[in-house]
């Protein structure tokens, strides 16, 4: 019995919810005016654009070919503000988990540094190649080594020369004449004697005969059957081109002597530090044949063409080397220090984003907004660059993590253009002549 009332009251329940649901009020299917009305004005939808063309709205609710709805874009969406194109608001969790770092930009001076790798030269200014004068045969080298250290005017070699020899005797012979003609009561006849004697010696010193060897001619009067030849300056011997009794003539190089007591370092540097160095400034140099030691140049010469291969400018520095430790072809470690000073609005190197032909920044406008800007870079020096146009001192600029902003800031921007309604054509005015005048004849 019991059982029976309960099966009765479960069944009278399911049919009372059943009739209740039948006679509640339904609201119309197409009704989406009922629908939002339910929402505050301010979040009505405006219109409805299409996820997969913004480009194409609607009035109402639609759907594309697809089947997809169409989104409804609010009053809010499409408020104008005055923040550029761009502009890309982040949270600040989502901030800190890119790791975003700030800079600020700052006006001061820039100045760089050049560091490259040099090679010791000889000081091309201070070679001596040492040719004789007149044809002959070398019958004493006192000098046969290279490597030697000679002192200038050293005695090098003696050379047995026809020619010499003969115009030691024209020399004598003039010296002769003089002595007879110079009481002579005629003056032109003395004063020939005299330019003889002028003339003679002459040729003598112009055949590079020394000064000791023609005081003792002029003395003496007994002709040397050999000349010796000295050295014009002091320096290192390091070419020798002839040796005894061998036959020389005024091509043959007989020594090549190189003062190093001053020697060049050429270096190498990349197109981008061009701008900075200039003549005179100040180069450090070591070695590693010399350590714990800094010599001290300055930079002599930039040659006006680039190394085909390496892309590079050559540069000539020039040091003093009176210890003579600073020895030819050996390398070196060189630091330029560019006098070049830059006064301009300085940031990060790699704040800066090059993409293509635009070079861009992005501006911290506020806790989580960043504005994208282009800029115009100018020199760069140890990790900072000069902005010529775009970045003003005391503005916050991003150095880390700026290409994930910089994605998401072109996004946002190609898709507001995306969304901006096209201007209505206008008719042509052809058309629209043509349009009123069948108007006018209707």
């Amino acid at each position: 019995m019991n059982k029976q009332l309960i099966i009765t009251a479960m069944l009278m329940l399911a049919l009372g919810v059943g009739v209740g649901y039948l006679l509640a009020p339904k609201p119309e299917s197409g009704s989406q005016e009922q629908a939002r009305a339910v929402l505050p004005d301010d979040k009505k939808p405006l219109f409805y654009r299409s996820p997969m063309n913004p480009a194409v709205t609607s009035p109402v609710p639609a759907k594309d070919t697809m089947g997809m709805d169409y989104i409804p874009v609010y009053a809010d969406d499409e408020a104008k503000t005055d923040e550029p194109a761009g502009t890309v608001k982040i949270d600040a969790v989502t901030v800190q988990n890119m790791g975003v770092r700030t800079a600020i930009a700052k006006k001061t001076l820039l100045s760089h540094v050049v560091r490259a790798v040099g090679r010791v030269a000889y000081d091309e200014e201070r070679i001596v190649r040492l040719h004789p004068k007149t044809e002959g045969w070398i019958e004493t080298l006192r000098v046969d080594k290279t490597g030697e250290w000679v002192k200038k005017n050293e005695d090098l070699l003696s050379i047995y020369s026809p020619q010499l020899v003969a115009s030691q005797q024209e020399y004598i012979l003039a010296l002769d004449s003089l002595n007879v003609l110079e009481k002579s009561p005629i003056e032109e006849i003395r004063l020939g004697a005299e330019e003889l004697v002028k003339s003679s010696l002459e040729r003598l010193k112009l055949l590079d005969v020394p000064a000791h060897q023609l005081h003792d001619l002029t003395h003496t009067h007994h002709i040397k059957k050999d000349l010796h030849i000295h050295t014009p300056a002091a320096g290192i011997v390091i070419n020798i081109g002839a040796r005894e009794g061998q036959y020389v003539t005024p091509a043959t190089e007989l020594y090549m002597i190189a003062d190093l007591s001053k020697v060049w370092v050429f270096a190498d540097i990349y197109e981008y530090e061009l701008p900075w160095v200039k003549v005179g400034d100040p180069v450090d140099m070591q070695l590693a044949g010399v350590p714990g030691r800094i010599f001290n140049g300055h930079l002599a010469f930039i040659y006006p063409y680039a190394e085909a291969k390496t892309r590079t400018i050559k540069v000539r520095l020039v040091f003093d080397n009176a210890e003579l430790l600073l020895k030819p072809e050996l390398f070196a470690d060189v630091t330029i220090y560019a006098a070049k000073q830059v006064d301009a609005v300085v940031i990060p190197s790699e704040a800066v984003i090059r993409s293509g032909a635009q070079t861009r920044v992005l501006i911290v406008r506020g806790a989580g907004k960043f504005e994208p800007r282009l800029v115009m870079t100018g020199l760069s020096s140890s990790g900072d660059v000069a902005i010529l146009h775009g970045v003003k001192a005391g503005e916050e600029v991003v150095t880390s993590a700026q290409f994930l902003i910089d994605s998401e800031s072109r996004l946002h921007e190609a898709t507001a253009k995306m969304m901006e309604p096209s201007a209505p054509q206008q008719p042509e005015p052809n058309r629209l002549i043509m349009e009123q005048g069948e108007h006018q004849h209707d």
